[in-house]
């Protein structure tokens, strides 16, 4: 992919992960907005998805992020 495709697709999965886990969860606060933001891969996000459609609390999601 392109520079400019691999933004896109950041900038997708980001909003995706987001949009999951306000499903899921309700209200996510900003600080887990910010790390989701600092996010530059698309295999972590892709995981990260998969991690908030699966896990069965928001602590469970959050020890996943925390482990990168």
């Amino acid at each position: 992919m392109f520079g400019f495709e691999d933004e896109a697709g950041l900038v997708q999965d980001r909003e995706d992960l987001i949009a999951v886990l306000q499903m899921r969860f309700g209200t996510v606060a900003p600080g887990v907005i910010e790390k989701i933001y600092e996010l530059q891969e698309l295999d972590t996000l892709e995981r990260l998805i998969l991690a908030a459609s699966n896990a069965s609390t928001l602590k469970i999601f959050l020890e996943e992020l925390e482990a990168g």
